[in-house]
């Protein structure tokens, strides 16, 4: 019997955003629902909680056990974490700012079948399985980190011993290692509890690693359904294919740049931040976010810094690129001295970098044009004609047509304006561009692609990388060499190939052992 039926669930706001989608998830099934940005996965999991935002009209049926609940408020109060649990995209939107995570805590263990007569010794247990000490356990939500607060959302629903689990990509922000802690314990209630599951998640290694049934949305509509091994391995539907080629790390191009000389040195570099003190009798001693950092990186190298969330990567990359200043030490770059913000400005156009998020990084005022426009400023000897060719040029590169320049942020796709972003990177002519966390933010259908695209774009201007990034996986496929670092520190270098098949140092054989496995089935196209 079906645990939850969901029937012709079609959600509109002026025009449907999800059509006719159509699922059963019998008790103790896992099913995972893939599909690319925008296509209504999201709305999906949402219209089963009742939990749609304001102006969306719903349509169809969702029954729970029989029991019709779709839009029901009366019929899913009793079912919200009790029965049916949710692990929302942006989980630190479920947490409330004046709620400690010992209250919250409390609060999803009390929802639990087996509550226990003794809630403190509950909340030490969820912390401990989801990875955080009980320290923790005082503070509210603004004085937890994000990756702290993700993992208390998990812990929370979990606490409260769901039938069944809806969890919208629940390892959103975390770092490798975090992301199988929580994938592991999500498997292991499935596995002890029976617990029923539907996981949205952008790696298609994820959906394999935990699910038994796929459901592959696309612009709204379900394109295929079944069991596993059938939709990966024997995909029917031309989009299914198109995303299963995609969540395939690629091999890099054969093209590559020729590796040149020393370009940046990077010499016994510290970073400290001061934390806010308690009181003026209570000094607290600084984060220590890099500790005596050196590396060479030689023209048209890729070097990949790897590391899980704190080990110093976003730091030690934005350093780099001139936007935050060391404590100590100093670096090098084409023979000149600065120490980070100090960058010279006859090198501000020689080193650029690409953000994590592009919609945080172009302001919305204005046309793209504008916008990739902007750095040029640095070459004030250019002429006009020179610099429009160029501009041109780059968004060229990158797959974007000329008619984007009179276009603004809002009105493009996040993979059209990661593009842009790369465009932007590239205007200025560098010789070294930083990437932070590359495609982290893009779907499953965009990843592979902009990997490839990065690869082509490094032989064809002769750029040297320097990537961070959260796992191994990236990094093999656009690193020449990786550094792993771990605590502010550089703990082992070496190829792709030397850290996976003989990680040395013990960060490194957790970050290897942390991979998700592959999906194990060869798709029949």
């Amino acid at each position: 019997m079906a645990q939850l039926k969901v029937e012709n669930l079609t959600v509109s706001y002026d025009a449907p955003a999800i059509s006719g989608v159509s699922f059963t998830i019998g008790a103790g099934q896992r099913v995972g629902l893939i599909g690319e940005a925008g296509a209504g996965k999201s709305l999906v999991a949402l219209s089963i909680l009742g939990l749609l935002p304001r102006g969306a009209k719903l349509s169809g049926s969702i029954s729970y056990d029989e029991r019709s609940i779709a839009g029901d408020e009366a019929a899913l109060a009793p079912l919200h974490g009790r029965k049916i649990a949710l692990i929302p995209e942006k989980a630190a939107l479920g947490l409330d700012r004046l709620v400690t995570a010992r209250q919250f805590l409390r609060e999803c263990l009390a929802l639990a079948p087996d509550a226990s007569p003794d809630p403190d010794t509950g909340v030490e247990a969820a912390l401990a399985e989801i990875g955080l000490p009980a320290s923790r356990a005082a503070l509210y939500p603004a004085d937890l980190e994000p990756r702290e607060r993700q993992l208390l959302m998990v812990a929370g629903a979990l606490a409260a011993k769901p039938e069944i689990l809806v969890a919208d990509e629940p390892a959103a922000g975390l770092d490798l290692v975090d992301e199988r802690r929580v994938l592991d314990l999500i498997g292991r209630h499935c596995s002890t509890r029976s617990m029923s599951l539907l996981l949205i998640a952008p790696e298609i290694k994820a959906i394999a690693m935990l699910c038994t049934r796929i459901v592959v949305l696309h612009q709204g509509r379900i394109v295929e359904a079944g069991e596993k091994t059938d939709v990966f391995g024997h995909p029917k539907h031309e989009f299914t294919r198109a995303l299963l080629s995609a969540g395939r790390n690629r091999a890099r191009t054969l093209m590559r740049t020729p590796i040149g000389g020393t370009l940046l040195e990077v010499r016994n570099v510290r970073k400290r931040y001061r934390r806010p003190d308690v009181s003026l009798f209570e000094p607290r001693p600084p984060i220590i976010a890099l500790d005596e950092v050196s590396f060479i990186m030689r023209a048209g190298e890729s070097m990949g810094l790897v590391g899980a969330a704190g080990a110093g990567k976003t730091t030690l990359a934005r350093i780099v690129a001139g936007l935050e200043r060391v404590t100590k030490g100093e670096l090098e770059f084409d023979a000149r001295v600065y120490h980070g913000t100090d960058l010279v400005p006859v090198n501000r156009g020689d080193i650029t970098m690409i953000f994590p998020d592009p919609r945080l990084s172009f302001d919305p005022r204005l046309t793209l044009g504008e916008s990739i426009a902007e750095p040029l400023q640095l070459d004030r000897d250019g002429l006009v004609d020179e610099l429009s060719a160029r501009i041109v040029e780059v968004v060229a590169a990158t797959g974007l047509g000329p008619s984007v320049l009179q276009r603004y942020p809002g009105e493009l796709s996040l993979n059209e304006l990661y593009r842009a972003g790369i465009a932007r990177a590239l205007v200025t002519r560098p010789k070294l561009v930083v990437l932070d966390e590359p495609v982290e933010i893009l779907d499953i259908a965009s990843r592979g692609e902009m990997l490839v695209l990065l690869n082509r774009l490094r032989a064809d201007f002769g750029l040297t990388f320097l990537v961070a990034c959260r796992d191994l996986d990236t990094a093999r496929v656009i690193a020449d060499r990786i550094i792993v670092m771990d605590g502010g520190r550089i703990v082992e270098t070496g190829t792709p190939a030397q850290l996976l098949e003989n990680p040395q140092h013990e960060t490194t054989r957790r970050l290897v052992a942390a991979a998700l496995p592959e999906v194990g089935i060869v798709p029949v196209f």
